[in-house]
């Protein structure tokens, strides 16, 4: 794996801090091998939520059988990026704001689905991803953060940094020869991306918050979400 990360550490509400050891964000756990088994169960994931499309999860598997743990596949509805690809030479953190805020309009059921499941304490620690851990993923962990009271500052850097992580999975692809059946996505992650979309988000929306309402995620859920996730 190349984008395996915690998402606590970042100043919050009221002055707390999100929790460390509660919710991770990665690339594709298909690829946990024996290497990574002990570090992986160290951790004690109860939940893993898999954003994955159904053809990805049928075409590279999902994450392996580990005692306790529970395996969640939403599939937040939205375009194949194929139908609109991004062109070498244009504006990419206009392009990728765009598709976000596709998914963010098409993937409401879903994305209100998994902030729920991040919500409920009894689901933690959870580890969320998608297949490089950088576009679904980045939604939701964003989502999450924002209504955790994290500065858009430091969410946007955490989205960012899935770029290194990015070239780190280009490298293995090349070396390996490994086929996933498409070509690689785009993996870099250049901060205004992510900036552009809250931004617009909350204009269309008035906030985060009021976004994930309309997405269907409850007033008690976000409650829950800042009572669990913040200390």
């Amino acid at each position: 794996m190349f984008n395996f990360r915690d998402v606590g550490g970042h100043a919050g509400h009221d002055g707390r801090v999100v929790r460390p050891g509660r919710l991770y964000r990665s690339d594709s756990l298909h690829r946990i091998d024996d290497t990574d088994r002990e570090a992986f169960a160290a951790l004690g994931v109860r939940t893993v939520i898999d954003l994955r499309r159904p053809a990805e999860v049928e075409r590279d598997g999902r994450v392996p059988h580990f005692d306790g743990l529970t395996w969640r596949h939403i599939h937040p509805e939205h375009a194949e990026w194929g139908e609109r690809p991004y062109r070498p030479g244009t504006d990419l953190a206009r392009y990728l704001a765009d598709r976000y805020a596709d998914l963010a309009e098409t993937g409401t059921a879903g994305l209100a689905e998994a902030i729920g499941l991040i919500a409920d304490p009894a689901n933690a620690p959870v580890v969320v991803h998608c297949v490089a851990g950088k576009d679904r993923t980045g939604i939701v962990c964003a989502l999450t953060l924002a209504v955790l009271g994290v500065g858009d500052d430091d969410i946007v850097a955490d989205y960012a940094l899935s770029t290194e992580a990015g070239e780190r999975y280009r490298a293995w692809f090349e070396a390996t020869g490994q086929h996933t059946g498409e070509t690689l996505p785009v993996l870099t992650c250049p901060a205004e991306a992510m900036a552009l979309f809250l931004t617009e988000l909350r204009q269309a929306h008035g906030s985060v918050e009021g976004y994930l309402r309309h997405a269907g995620v409850g007033e008690p859920q976000l409650a829950a979400l800042r009572g669990h996730l913040l200390t």
